[in-house]
This record gives C-alpha cells, structure tokens and sequence, in this order.
C-alpha cells in the first residue's frame, strides 16, 4: 500500500519528522500552488493544505489519493464534491486556531479605534500629528456585535468582555456563552453594535452578506472587522460605506489575494485610508500553527492505523 504524504504549504519541522518516523515517505512542497498541484500528486495518498487550494483537476489527477487534510479550521479552498465523488475524505483541524485569530481580531479593534498604522506611518515620515490622534473614542463601555459563535467567536467574546465592552452576537445555532446576548438575526446584531467582528464561514447563505443595505443598517463610524472569508463582503459596498459613513474596517482577507506567501500584491482596497489590511495572518501565530499541527497528524495516523477519519466534513 502506498504510505506517500505530500504536504503542500509550510508546517513546523517537527510535524515532518514525526510522519516520517510512522514509516510515512513525505514530500515537502509548501511552494506549490493550486496551478502546480495536480502534476504533483501522482502516486499521493495523503494531501495536507494550509492555504492552497486543491481544485477538481488535482483531485481527478490523483489516483491513488485517499485524504484530504485541511491545516486550519475552514475547507472552503477544498473541491469537496469532487473529492466525495472521487471516494476521497476530507478533514479539518477546528478550533486550534482560535486563540490566533481572536487575539488578532482584538489587535485590529484596538488599531482601528486608535489608529495605529496611521499613528507610525505619520511618525515614520516626520510628521508630528498628536491633535489629530488623541480623538479615539475608546472602547470601554462600548457594544462589540459578533457574527458567528463558535470556537473563535466565543475566544473574541471573552476577551471583548475583559476589556469591559457590552457583547451581542448571532449565530445560526443555540449557544450558551457567559455575559453574550444572543440576538435573533444578523441585522439586529447589526443595528445594536458599534463594533463588529465577522467569524462565518464562506458559503451560499453568507457571500455577499455584507452589501449596500447590511452596510446602510450600521451607525456612523461603525468599526468593522472581518477575520473570516472574503466572500462574506461586497468590497465596492465596503469602500462606499467607509467614504459615505464614516466607517472604518479592518480586513484579514480579501478578494484577489495572492496565492504565493510573497511578492506583489493589488486590491482596490490598497488606496482606501479608512480601510487597513493584514496579511491573511489570523492563524499564523506559532502557538496556532503548532496546535493545527497536531491535530493533522492525529488526523493522518488515526486514518493509517485505524481506517476511520476524525473530523471528516464529507
């Protein structure tokens, strides 16, 4: 039986030697793009992916592949039906990132109420701008709307609390979380924030979510974050938002972004001052990646000693 790993993004050098310790032949590729990949899985029977997407083609170019392990929480990059029609399992890491990405979700709050980027840009380019910068409203006492309450959410909703912020949230399950207000849709969440974080997943109920209307229900200067998936935001309605109403967001994701983890790099949202961007970098925190490590490769040796696939989503 084959016992071929190929891991097609970057992982901690820990994770490859325990694999290889199992009697499992690896191969190392963390350049290989959504392009690349179907010539590079011939003979594979497991795949591992952070942020590469596995299309159709390189599904159906794999014989022998047998999984799919996802190295984060979502697998929206992951040709599931083709995957299902092909016998093929797909698996996913969730909740291990979830410390990551609401510490980061906190950190663009804070930047976007203070003004961080702009505070050291200023700074940086010899201009001293102390009156301009000393207009933060603040965040204590203020209402944080959380869309989507699981692992991450919840993570967010505890540490809004400890800064002494009011939490509202909706998700489309019961969840019991301490000093929440669960609402009863997205728009009352919406209507009831001054701040709002986005933790959904990207899918048919959700893209374009965050449209003209959604964007019109929001106050004034509305600090808006979005942490999860790009297609969750009509970006021409985020850009009209920010110069119509004052609002000012801060984005982990956006559409367009590179596949490559350097080089250049163009969004429309680039030239918007009210607009700061991070580089997809919710998860990649050591703590995280080491964590999602983990969990793969309990994914892969459960599959090869057991036959049976934790966290199997087809």
């Amino acid at each position: 039986m084959s016992r071929k790993v190929l891991i097609a993004d970057k992982v901690p050098e820990w994770f490859l030697g325990r694999l290889r310790e199992a009697g499992l032949e690896v191969s190392f590729q963390p350049k290989l793009g959504e392009a690349e990949l179907p010539t590079a899985v011939d003979g594979i029977e497991v795949l591992v992916v952070r942020s590469t997407k596995v299309s159709a083609a390189a599904i159906e170019a794999a014989s022998k592949l047998a999984l799919i392990v996802r190295a984060g929480s979502g697998y929206n990059t992951i040709a599931v039906d083709a995957a299902t029609a092909h016998r093929v399992a797909v698996s996913n890491c969730p909740g291990k990132n979830a410390v990551a990405v609401a510490e980061l979700a906190m950190g663009l709050l804070l930047t976007l109420d203070r003004r961080i980027p702009d505070n050291v840009s200023d700074f940086r380019s010899g201009t001293w701008n102390k009156a301009e910068y000393s207009k933060a409203e603040g965040l204590y006492g203020k209402t944080l709307g959380i869309l989507g309450m699981g692992n991450i959410g919840k993570e967010v909703a505890r540490r809004a609390r400890a800064f002494g912020m009011k939490v509202c949230a909706y998700d489309v399950v019961t969840v019991n979380e301490p000093g929440v207000e669960m609402l009863k849709s997205v728009e009352a969440v919406v209507v009831a924030a001054d701040a709002l974080t986005v933790h959904l997943p990207a899918g048919p109920t959700t893209k374009g979510l965050f449209n003209t209307a959604m964007f019109d229900r929001m106050k004034p200067g509305m600090l808006f974050i979005n942490t999860s998936r790009h297609d969750v935001v009509d970006e021409a309605a985020l850009l009209a938002a920010v110069e119509k109403k004052g609002l000012r967001a801060a984005v982990d994701v956006f559409k367009g972004e590179p596949e490559q983890k350097n080089g250049a790099v163009t969004s429309p949202l680039a030239n918007c001052r009210g607009i700061y961007v991070t580089h997809h970098i919710g998860a990649s925190t050591e703590q995280a990646q080491n964590a999602v490590a983990e969990e793969a490769l309990r994914i892969i040796l459960t599959w090869y000693r057991e036959g049976t696939v934790p966290n199997r989503v087809n």
